[in-house]
């Protein structure tokens, strides 16, 4: 099991979580249509995570600079302007439910970032940690994804060694 904090001032930003070999494929079909949320299903269940090892979320670059995404299931919903840009963000960022952290709050300001049912992620980390620092993106519009990605510059994990 393990737990992530922020890099900043130590707090605590999950449970344990148990890692998952990959992400799972979810589609964004398969979106609560009739319920209260019109969100797609999270990407990872709840307790666990998955570490995405190619490159997510803001900065975005013009076509043809970067290789797509093989899971064009997750691809973000792009406000205008940014439509043909892909991400060239951060590697290895870790996925987790976004209900699965603790202290976490929404930016205040995420301007064109902001789709009619939640944040795109399109804006950079856009989750705050009770010290202030953005130490996740959450993307949760409803015609996007339904995930929230721990920074790995600005967020550290902890796995405690039960072979002791």
């Amino acid at each position: 099991m393990t737990v992530f904090y922020c890099a900043k001032c130590g707090a605590e930003l999950t449970p344990d979580l148990r890692e998952l070999q990959s992400i799972p494929d979810i589609s964004v079909r398969d979106r609560d249509r009739h319920g209260k949320t019109r969100l797609a299903p999270s990407t990872v269940p709840r307790g666990s995570y998955a570490i995405d090892p190619e490159p997510w979320g803001a900065p975005f670059v013009a076509p043809g600079t970067q290789a797509p995404s093989a899971l064009v299931s997750r691809a973000l919903l792009m406000p205008p302007g940014m439509t043909d840009m892909t991400p060239a963000g951060p590697r290895n960022s870790v996925i987790v439910h976004p209900e699965d952290t603790l202290n976490l709050q929404l930016a205040s300001s995420l301007g064109i970032h902001h789709g009619c049912c939640g944040p795109l992620g399109t804006g950079g980390p856009n989750m705050t940690c009770v010290c202030r620092a953005r130490v996740a993106t959450l993307a949760a519009d409803c015609m996007g994804p339904h995930e929230l990605h721990l920074d790995p510059l600005r967020t550290y994990a902890f796995t405690p060694d039960t072979s002791l």
